[in-house]
């Protein structure tokens, strides 16, 4: 018998007797093809082909893995949170520090809640951390759950998109267009701007926002029923569109683009492994977020 050579970190073996090459020595630790598959991109069947064996040993050692979670946490957060689904029934709510970049907790969930993202809030407490500011969607109800003492800041990409629904990116109406080109200065201008700019276009169109007409019932109904609706929307969140603006010294961002970009890059993870079953997407997500 001879070494034959080394491949990917295996010896190979070669017998002089009737020339069968084989393996030998240790094989390759179950961490080792858990780093691959999961930080490197490689499916079980590249994996499989790489070491020489098969796609169900690949997966018998990468399922005996076990994930170790964060247990030291930051003492102060700006705690952003946001929720992403994989299917219909199947997502995860994430929160995350803005200000270390740490993720502090995360739950799957079957559908995304006020109550559940209260649960969340509460965990994070329990752990010792001190939560100085909450940045989320704009989901009804949801600031009100909170703290008073605690600054809620409104995603304001989430609210662009609230009024994008109701008038569409390029609307017919002129008062719809004034509007809508006010709503995408929201990211990048001051409370000041824009709470003006938002006066100033009511009172110029406040007549026409008021119109109704008669319907087949008889009733008086309100003609433009979107754009009001817009216009509501972003009256009624104003005062969480610029919490930032007011607690500078806090520097809380104004989206929740920190956990955004985290979902893209899961996805981007995941789309190299199609049809795993929901225990083992769960087990690479805990991976991923480790929190």
């Amino acid at each position: 018998m001879s070494k034959y050579g080394n491949q990917n970190g295996i010896q190979r073996y070669k017998c002089a007797s009737c020339g069968k090459v084989f393996q030998g020595g240790s094989r390759l630790a179950a961490n080792q093809l858990w780093q691959e598959y999961t930080m490197g991109k490689q499916t079980y069947a590249q994996l499989a082909m790489k070491y020489g064996c098969s796609i169900k040993t690949v997966q018998r050692k990468i399922d005996t893995v076990s994930i170790v979670q964060k247990v030291d946490f930051v003492g102060v957060a700006n705690v952003v949170m946001d929720t992403t689904y994989f299917g219909r029934r199947f997502g995860v709510m994430v929160f995350k520090d803005s200000l270390s970049g740490q993720i502090l907790y995360k739950q799957y969930v079957h559908q995304e809640t006020n109550k559940l993202y209260l649960q969340g809030i509460e965990e994070i407490a329990r752990r010792g951390i001190r939560i100085q500011a909450i940045i989320c969607d704009g989901r009804k109800g949801l600031f009100q759950l909170f703290d008073k003492d605690v600054p809620v800041q409104m995603c304001n990409f989430h609210q662009v998109a609230i009024v994008r629904r109701y008038l569409t990116k390029k609307p017919k109406l002129q008062a719809s267009k004034e509007l809508w080109e006010l709503t995408m200065l929201l990211v990048n201008t001051d409370k000041e701007s824009f709470t003006g700019g938002l006066q100033l276009w009511y009172s110029k169109w406040e007549a026409f926002l008021n119109e109704r007409r008669i319907d087949t019932a008889g009733k008086k109904r309100y003609v433009h029923k979107k754009l009001r609706s817009a216009y509501r929307s972003l009256k009624t969140n104003l005062p969480y569109l610029f919490t930032w603006y007011d607690n500078m010294e806090l520097k809380i961002p104004n989206t929740t683009n920190a956990i955004d970009g985290h979902f893209a890059d899961l996805k981007n993870k995941l789309r190299n492994h199609n049809g795993l079953s929901i225990a083992r997407k769960k087990k690479f997500i805990d991976e991923f977020f480790k929190a």
